[in-house]
């Protein structure tokens, strides 16, 4: 063969191999200027919020997971305690240590589930025959005599609505029948036909 000819095919594959080679580095350069943003992107994340956006992620989602109650009277230990969601009064007893010798512990509904911001306030034995007033002989639940405490036994019934059917009988004069509990804010048809069959009104103060 020419020596020409040779000289000139070697030259032509060797400028093939170079314009791979230099393909193949601007692929691999690409790479690491993505791989280097997303470094540089999680870093201000971090600088931002002081740990990872993971753990951040997962902080968030242990706050919203967890409530605060108030537990109070006859406990050992009485006070604030932080509580998975979904848990139910007994376990709010048992952080506080459990019930004194004088708790009416079966006045309580301990099965009731807890919302945050609840108070939980467990009467004493003495306290429970006081409250007992508001309890007809039938075992319902007289509205217009009912303390607090009776009121949280009802279906739907939690501190905020109790509180408000108290308001609203010490404004009004009392409830002349059991549907007027309707006129108590938040207290709808659904929630009355849940609760119908285990209130009364035995007489208007």
């Amino acid at each position: 063969m020419n020596k020409k000819i040779f000289d000139k095919i070697r030259f032509f594959i060797f400028l093939i191999g170079l314009a791979m080679s230099m393909a193949a580095c601007s692929g691999k350069e690409a790479v690491l200027l993505e791989d280097s943003d997303l470094v540089r992107e999680q870093g201000l994340d971090e600088e931002k919020t002081g740990f990872p956006a993971a753990e951040k992620e997962s902080a968030k989602q242990v706050e919203e997971s967890t409530l605060f109650v108030h537990i109070c009277g006859e406990v050992e230990k009485p006070g604030v305690y932080e509580l998975p969601e979904g848990s139910r009064v007994y376990e709010a007893v048992e952080e506080a240590g459990g019930f004194t010798e004088d708790a009416a512990a079966d006045y309580v509904n301990l099965a009731q589930i807890l919302e945050d911001g609840w108070k939980v306030e467990i009467p004493s034995k003495e306290e429970q025959t006081e409250v007992f007033a508001g309890i007809a002989d039938d075992g319902r639940v007289d509205i217009n005599t009912a303390a607090k405490e009776e009121l949280l036994t009802l279906p739907g019934i939690g501190e905020s609505r109790a509180e408000s059917i108290i308001a609203y009988r010490e404004k009004s004069g009392g409830f002349s029948r059991i549907e007027d509990i309707m006129k108590v804010e938040g207290i709808k048809e659904g929630m009355f036909a849940k609760m119908k069959d285990k209130i009364c009104v035995r007489g208007v103060r």
